[in-house]
């Protein structure tokens, strides 16, 4: 799982643009002023992309931090 993390944290920092971003599994939405609804679109692309996984919608929309993010993954390629 700290793998997965370091891997999203590097997918954030890139999608959003920002170097400086701290990225935790407790993380959401209302705690990153750019990420937005078109943000997160980019970031689950990003995120499939470099996992090589494709999401369902629910599983997405059932997201609540970061932390779900990473155990979605994990779940996918265990």
């Amino acid at each position: 799982m700290d793998k997965i993390l370091e891997d999203i944290k590097t997918i954030f920092r890139e999608v959003l643009d920002n170097e400086n971003l701290s990225i935790k599994p407790e993380t959401t939405s209302d705690d990153i002023e750019e990420w937005d609804s078109l943000a997160h679109i980019q970031l689950v692309v990003a995120i499939e992309k470099h996992f090589k996984l494709k999401f369902k919608t629910e599983e997405i929309m059932a997201w609540e931090n970061v932390g779900a993010m990473c155990e979605a993954i994990h779940l996918y390629l265990n």
